[in-house]
């Protein structure tokens, strides 16, 4: 009898455990299923929908002929794919991403040729290459509703701060980067002026083929790096000077980004498929990878766990552990995989 009550409690016990490892499993699917990968295909002209646990693509919307770069709007209901077509387009893409469907397109005209592109404050913020310019989408009115030139050749990618005051791009052709910022001015000298704001730019000059950049986490330097000559030029953000160069040798060079904490460089390379691994204190590369035939976008996870890379070359997007420093699996999202985004369900 005793026995046999053992063997029932063991049973009970059991089935417990497994119930509870179930409802754990299900609850982390749940809450990781609210967070998506998105991926764009240059060859397939696809946004993919990727559940970032299990590397699947749940679902694939079709979007415009060149599309470059993705961001999803802060309630990860909606995400906006830039289509450049050399800076002649002017076509930006809405997808829904809970019914997975194509909405409406939003016409940048005057702008041409969108390339970079953010969300901030719930507004779409976009460069526009042909246009030499930086605009901005307010979905709320359906209306291009602010713009600002840079006169700088091949505006591309853009930084918006979160209080909306400062906007940073790269210029590739120009060899420059642009710091745009809302700033007060003092009254003119005539009778009832007041002060008002209005918008400024400086210019810094660094190297030609400057495409990918991101801002340190606690916002004091902007770091890019030049396809054309390897180097990373560090900005200083209050002197809106160069504070200094690191010869890191990434030839090629097509996108940077910072690790949440900052203390990593990530720079993935479209010529040679090298991916290279800085540390941000001591200016030194720490690994270098190669992911196949070239290397473009790039995203991190929120934790900083993980980095994503666009092979588009390879025609996969690679998986990065970023605590071991190795390639740990690939993703196809369709050939030609560019532009990638976070998408937050809330």
């Amino acid at each position: 009898m005793i026995t046999k009550y053992f063997n029932v409690m063991g049973s009970l016990v059991s089935i417990l455990l497994l119930t509870l490892s179930v409802n754990v499993s299900t609850d982390c699917f749940a809450q990781s299923s609210q967070t998506f990968l998105l991926a764009l295909s240059k060859n397939d002209h696809t946004l993919a929908i990727v559940d970032p646990v299990t590397y699947k693509v749940i679902a694939r919307v079709p979007v415009g002929p060149d599309p470059h770069e993705v961001i999803a709007s802060t309630d990860g209901k909606t995400a906006y794919v830039t289509n450049t077509s050399g800076g002649r387009s002017t076509e930006i893409n809405v997808i829904d991403l809970v019914a997975y469907k194509a909405l409406p397109n939003i016409d940048t005209r005057p702008l041409l040729g969108p390339h970079g592109i953010t969300f901030v404050g719930g507004k779409v913020w976009f460069s526009a290459e042909g246009a030499k310019a930086v605009g901005r989408y307010d979905p709320a009115t359906s209306k291009l509703d602010w713009s600002m030139g840079t006169g700088q050749e091949r505006t591309h990618m853009v930084y918006v701060t979160s209080d909306e005051k400062r906007i940073y791009t790269t210029n590739v052709n120009e060899g420059t980067v642009s710091i745009l910022y809302d700033t007060l001015l003092p009254a003119p000298p005539f009778p009832g002026a007041k002060p008002h704001n209005d918008w400024m730019q400086t210019v810094v000059p660094v190297s030609r083929g400057v495409e990918g950049f991101d801002v340190t986490p606690d916002g004091k330097q902007l770091w890019t790096v030049s396809a054309d000559d390897g180097k990373i030029f560090a900005i200083d953000l209050t002197s809106k000077k160069v504070a200094f160069v690191i010869d890191a040798k990434a030839m090629g060079a097509n996108r940077l980004k910072f690790t949440p904490d900052g203390k990593l460089a990530l720079i993935s390379t479209l010529r040679t498929g090298d991916f290279f691994i800085i540390d941000v204190a001591s200016h030194k590369e720490i690994k270098r990878l190669n992911l196949g035939k070239g290397g473009a976008g790039i995203e991190i996870d929120p934790d900083g766990s993980r980095a994503f890379v666009g092979c588009t070359p390879s025609n996969y997007v690679a998986v990065i552990d970023l605590k071991k420093l190795e390639v740990v699996n690939h993703i196809d999202v369709g050939p030609g995989p560019d532009g990638l985004a976070w998408a937050v369900r809330k």
